[in-house]
């Protein structure tokens, strides 16, 4: 083998070799109980912008304007809306399970909203899970879109303000949804619990530039 050939092949074999070494590297999660305890033992500032999810502490981008545009609209429209017929919770803490405690930025809950003065909502209360996703669309549509399918949280929409249009995630299975649908603006999206509330997507997106 020519000395050319020898410095050529020396990088790919040891990209080979660390790539098998990281696959060796075994992952710790940590739980839901051990993210609190590192809550109230301060390791976790109270503003720290984390969430649990899969095992793994992920940091949250800082909320952008628009984001907390459609935050607020999409709070203000469903407690209107929903007003004595459903719990509304606004980025507050679902208890996924053991591994994740994800803070979608809205759910929808079944009443009485008492029940959740002891214990944050599961899966099995969601009627609905929102995320507002902008620079946290690849992580919404991917790692987030997998977890609540896996626990089977009937419906998932994301309130995309990249592409500017909902997209709408029903029937989990495995971790996908088997109903994909999309709305744009000019057209209406309806929970399906509530399948007979239609709701213009221009109501809770930020106006166009």
């Amino acid at each position: 083998m020519s000395e050319m050939a020898a410095a050529a092949t020396a990088p790919a074999t040891e990209s080979a070799a660390r790539a098998a070494a990281e696959e060796d590297v075994r992952i710790r999660p940590i739980t839901v109980a051990e993210y609190h305890r590192m809550g109230k033992a301060g390791i976790i500032a109270p503003d720290e912008r984390v969430e649990l999810l899969d095992g793994r502490l992920i940091e949250m981008p800082p909320v952008g304007p628009e984001h907390a545009y459609s935050v607020r609209r999409l709070d203000a429209y469903f407690q209107q809306r929903f007003a004595g017929r459903a719990s509304v919770s606004i980025q507050g803490p679902m208890a996924l399970d053991r591994k994740s405690e994800p803070q979608p930025d809205v759910m929808l809950n079944p009443l009485p909203d008492q029940k959740y003065a002891k214990a944050h909502p599961t899966p099995e209360d969601a009627l609905l899970v929102i995320e507002v996703a902008q620079s946290s669309l690849a992580y919404d549509q991917g790692p987030k879109l997998r977890a609540y399918a896996r626990r089977g949280v009937r419906e998932y929409w994301i309130v995309d303000l990249v592409h500017g249009r909902v997209e709408v995630y029903r029937d989990p299975h495995g971790e996908r949804y088997r109903v994909h649908l999309s709305a744009a603006r000019g057209q209406v999206v309806a929970p399906l619990a509530f399948p007979g509330e239609t709701i213009a997507v221009d109501e809770f997106l930020p106006p166009p530039p």
